[in-house]
């Protein structure tokens, strides 16, 4: 059996409070490793032609207020 099988099961398993639990530390721990990529991409330059990009269309009026 999958590791991600043998999860699923487990966790479809899981009373309500244990399975808010785990929830509540599995979206803090998803939100880490996200924020690790991105910091990643940052730094490697992966995000500077999407940046200037923005950057450009908001000097030119090409934004809209939120």
């Amino acid at each position: 059996m999958s590791a991600v099988l043998e999860l699923e099961q487990a966790v479809s398993q899981l009373p309500s409070k244990e399975f808010a639990r785990f929830r509540k530390w599995f979206e803090e721990f998803d939100a880490k490793i996200w924020d690790g990529q991105f910091e990643e991409d940052a730094k490697s330059g992966k995000l500077d032609k999407l940046a200037n990009q923005a950057i450009a269309d908001f000097r030119a009026g090409k934004y809209k207020e939120l």
